[in-house]
């Protein structure tokens, strides 16, 4: 038996660095030609732990930038303006992505399109809340003002 590290997930041996016990033959002929594993040496499993350490920190700051970003959107009122008749009709809509464009505008905030959870697109004039994922998991709730163009 050989001990090895894991670099990426294995169906039925295990996840991304974990130290498991394996025949020579599977990781002479399956694990190491297909760079799944490599040899479990003192240096190996520290340098892997280093990396796995490093890997949750960059998540936990990922998601706290996420939700410092929720909180920002939260506070902000998008206002669109369209071309609108005299009933409150817009001519056009205000789609996913006109409200994507408007909060990189107004807050320097990289949303894609579908990340802005519209049901339809906006055809009248006045409030409307939106809500918006940010990259990162975390979901603002945004009031969008939508006013005719004078």
């Amino acid at each position: 038996m050989a001990q090895v590290i894991l670099l990426k997930d294995v169906a039925q041996l295990g996840s991304k660095g974990d130290v498991v016990d394996v025949t020579k033959g599977y990781l002479r002929n399956f694990l190491l030609p297909r760079k799944l594993a490599s040899h479990a040496t003192d240096a190996a499993i520290a340098a892997a732990t280093k990396r796995m350490q490093e890997e949750e920190r960059q998540k936990r700051e990922a998601i706290e930038r996420s939700q410092e970003n929720a909180v920002t959107l939260g506070r902000t009122v998008l206002t669109i303006e369209q071309q609108a008749g005299e009933d409150g009709r817009l001519f056009g809509s205000v789609t996913a992505q006109d409200i994507a464009d408007a909060i990189k505008d107004a807050r320097g905030i990289k949303v894609d399109k579908a990340a802005v959870r519209l049901p339809e697109a906006i055809k009248t004039v006045g409030t409307h809340m939106v809500e918006v994922e940010v990259p990162g998991g975390a979901i603002a709730t945004l009031k969008t003002m939508v006013t005719a163009k004078a």
